[in-house]
C-alpha cells in the first residue's frame, strides 16, 4: 500500500492523543483530516483539514470526513462515565466505543478506506498480572471501558472479514505526556503541590508508554506492510514501580516527590475499607506488557526511554 502522501483521517482531534498525532502527521508532510466530536475546530495548518462530525454514536454521518481517506486512525472514545450519570455504565461505554466505532468502520470500508487503525487498551488483556501480557494472551477485560474496547475489536475483525479492509489494533497501558489526563495527571499535580504520598515502599512493576513513543508507533502502523490485521501491545519497553515512577516524575519536574514508606499491604487494607480497591490496584498492583512482537514485526523500538519521555513532559507545553 503506497501511502507516502495518502490522506489520513484522525478521529478525536481535540483529544490528548489525537491532537498530538495530527500535529506530528502534518509535521511529517502527511495530508491529514482531523475530526472533532465535541466542538467545531478552526481550520488546520498546511496539510490539515478539520471536520466537525458531532456526537460519536451508531448513526453519526462520516461521509464528509471520509472523502479520499486511505488510512483511518480512530482515537476518539469514551474513557470515563461520571458517577450518577447513567444507571448502566457499560451501556454508556458501548454506545460510543462499540456502536460508534463499528458504524465508523462500516462507513470507512464502504468509502474505500484501506486500513483502520484502532486505539484500544491493555485493559482488554486485564488489569493486573504476575507475568507480562503478550499478544497471544486470551482477553480478560475486567472493567466496563475495557470490555467495550474488546467488543469493538471483535466487531472490527468481523468487518475486516466481510470487507477486506485492513485492521490494526494497538493496546497501550497508561499513556503519559504533557497535560496528560487521568492517573498520570493526578500524580503530577500531587507532586507539584508537594503533597506527602504514602507510596515510598511499593515494589510492583508497571509498564507505561510516553506520548512520543506511542505516536511514533501509530505512525509506523499507517503503512508498514506487516501491520495489517495485527494486534500490537505498546509500552516504553521499561517497567517501573509506582515508587520509581513518582521519583522519576519529581526529578523530571525538578521538584522531588515527598514519599512516605508505608507497606503496600497496609495501603491495600485501607483502600478496601474506603471502597477504593480499583484505585489501589492501579497504584499498588503490577501490570507489565511484552512488546517483543511489536518491535520485531514492525522493526520498531521506542525512540525515547522513560526518563527521556518524562523530561519531555516538562520541557515543553505542546
Amino acid at each position: 500500500m503506497e501511502v507516502d502522501r495518502c490522506r489520513v483521517l484522525v478521529t478525536g482531534g481535540t483529544g490528548f492523543i489525537g491532537r498530538k498525532l495530527s500535529l506530528e502527521l502534518a509535521r511529517k508532510d502527511r495530508f491529514v483530516t482531523i475530526s472533532s466530536v465535541r466542538r467545531p475546530l478552526a481550520h488546520g495548518s498546511d496539510g490539515q483539514c478539520c471536520v466537525y462530525v458531532g456526537d460519536l454514536n451508531a448513526v453519526t454521518d462520516w461521509s464528509a470526513a471520509l472523502n479520499s481517506v486511505q488510512v483511518l486512525i480512530h482515537t476518539a472514545a469514551r474513557a470515563h462515565v461520571l458517577a450518577g450519570a447513567s444507571s448502566n455504565t457499560l451501556d454508556e461505554y458501548r454506545r460510543i466505543n462499540v456502536e460508534g466505532t463499528l458504524n465508523l468502520a462500516k462507513q470507512a470500508a464502504m468509502a474505500g478506506v484501506k486500513r483502520f487503525v484502532f486505539f484500544s487498551s491493555i485493559g482488554v488483556n486485564g488489569n493486573n498480572n504476575t507475568r507480562p501480557y503478550t499478544y497471544c494472551d486470551l482477553a480478560n477485560p475486567a472493567e466496563p471501558y475495557a470490555l467495550s474496547k474488546w467488543e469493538a475489536e471483535q466487531g472490527l475483525w468481523q468487518i475486516q472479514q466481510e470487507t477486506g479492509m485492513e485492521v490494526v489494533i494497538i493496546r497501550p497501558p497508561l499513556v503519559y505526556g504533557p497535560h496528560a489526563p487521568g492517573n498520570f495527571g493526578s500524580l503530577v499535580r500531587w507532586i507539584e503541590k508537594g503533597v506527602p504520598l504514602p507510596l515510598g515502599a511499593i515494589h510492583n512493576k508497571r509498564s507505561l508508554v510516553g506520548i512520543d513513543n506511542l505516536i511514533d508507533l501509530i505512525i509506523r502502523c499507517i503503512d508498514h506492510p506487516a501491520a495489517a490485521n495485527q494486534v500490537f501491545l505498546a509500552s516504553d519497553g521499561e517497567d517501573l514501580s509506582t515508587t520509581e515512577l513518582l521519583r522519576n516524575v519529581g526529578e523530571a519536574m525538578g521538584k522531588p516527590a515527598r514519599l512516605i514508606p508505608v507497606p503496600a499491604g497496609m495501603l491495600q487494607f485501607g483502600a478496601t475499607l474506603l471502597g477504593k480497591k480499583a484505585m489501589a490496584q492501579r497504584l499498588l498492583g503490577s501490570l507489565q506488557v511484552d512488546i517483543s512482537k511489536t518491535c520485531e514485526l514492525l522493526d520498531w523500538k521506542p525512540p525515547y526511554t522513560v526518563q527521556e519521555g518524562l523530561r519531555r513532559c516538562f520541557e515543553r507545553s505542546n
